[in-house]
């Protein structure tokens, strides 16, 4: 007859260094950080516009979360670093909320109007040594 564990949570596999667990499965993203998170440029033409800002699913739909800068001439840009993914968004054109026009995808909101689409692929980056 074997010994008993000295710690009621020891078994004899684990008091004798024998652990069968499955092994973890890790994210992705944990694999590969730089697969999931891209840089995205939002941009906007908008001559006559003061504040411009992007809003979407990305930040909560929160109209001041990310303003948009004039880059001259009239255009409008954001950089964001953003996770692989489909997102929705308008843009804030001095409070004012309009689709994209330069947008793929665009679907219905409730409000009868429409949100711009941005689907974020994940990124295959390979490098053959």
């Amino acid at each position: 007859m074997g010994k008993a564990p000295r710690d009621p949570e020891e078994t004899p596999e684990t008091a004798a260094g024998k652990v069968n667990s499955p092994p973890a499965v890790q994210p992705v993203s944990d694999r590969f950080p730089a697969l999931e998170e891209q840089e995205i440029t939002f941009t906007v033409l908008a001559p006559e516009a003061r504040e411009v800002s992007v809003v979407g699913s990305f930040n909560g739909w929160r109209p001041n979360a990310t303003p948009l800068n004039n880059t001259g001439a009239g255009e409008w840009a954001v950089r964001l670093m953003l996770r692989s993914g489909q997102y929705e968004y308008r843009f804030t054109v001095d409070g004012r909320w309009s689709e994209d026009p330069r947008a793929s995808q665009r679907v219905a909101n409730p409000f009868g109007e429409f949100n711009s689409v941005l689907v974020v692929p994940l990124a295959v980056r390979t490098s053959i040594l």
